[in-house]
């Protein structure tokens, strides 16, 4: 599973639709563009698994369209997509970020789950980074130095927004979140963006 299923998900949350619908509810919603050889293949998914289930509406003069709707095995594998995020996922952005919307619809320790398995990642990331920016100085690279510096202080930061998240997180229900202040310097799941480089290399 991946973030893109939780957005599909999320949106039937939001009531019965067609794939046309689905999609557009998607964009709408996250900015994000959901082709249909992802859509269908994960509709289907859903299908087999009971967590969809799928209904033929009828229109004047047009075949029938497919409409789905989210089952209660549908809502219970919602939660547990949300609550839990694994350290295979957890570096990834675009996974942290599509659950962290969400948060609503978790509670208070499901919420600090993902947040410590999001914060693992950022750390480990952040070691391979400060590696990376030592050898670069190590053999002359300035401008190699440079662009590791800016990534490390977006993980710095990264790292302060997510202890000020945790104290969010485990307000009671009901409590609403104060203004948002800016996050890391990271896509979310509407721009997933490029891989971290890997280890600087001598001459490069």
């Amino acid at each position: 599973m991946s973030y893109i299923e939780i957005l599909i998900l999320r949106r039937l949350r939001s009531g019965p639709a067609h794939g046309y619908e689905l999609r557009k509810r998607v964009e709408q919603t996250t900015g994000f563009v959901l082709h249909n050889n992802s859509l269908y293949p994960a509709l289907k998914r859903f299908e087999e698994a009971g967590a969809v289930t799928k209904s033929a509406e009828p229109q004047p003069g047009r075949p029938p369209r497919l409409v789905y709707t989210l089952t209660e095995v549908g809502h219970e594998l919602l939660h547990d997509m949300l609550a839990d995020l694994p350290p295979e996922q957890a570096a990834d952005p675009a996974e942290f970020l599509a659950r962290l919307g969400q948060f609503s619809l978790i509670n208070p320790a499901e919420r600090s789950g993902v947040l410590a398995a999001r914060t693992r990642a950022v750390r480990e990331q952040l070691a391979h980074l400060e590696t990376m920016r030592d050898l670069a100085v190590a053999h002359g690279e300035h401008w190699g130095a440079l662009a590791t510096a800016e990534m490390i202080r977006g993980h710095q930061r990264e790292l302060a927004w997510l202890a000020e998240l945790g104290e969010l997180a485990a307000q009671p229900e009901g409590t609403e979140p104060g203004p948002a202040e800016p996050g890391p310097a990271e896509p979310g799941p509407a721009e997933p963006g490029p891989a971290e480089p890997g280890p600087a290399e001598p001459g490069r």
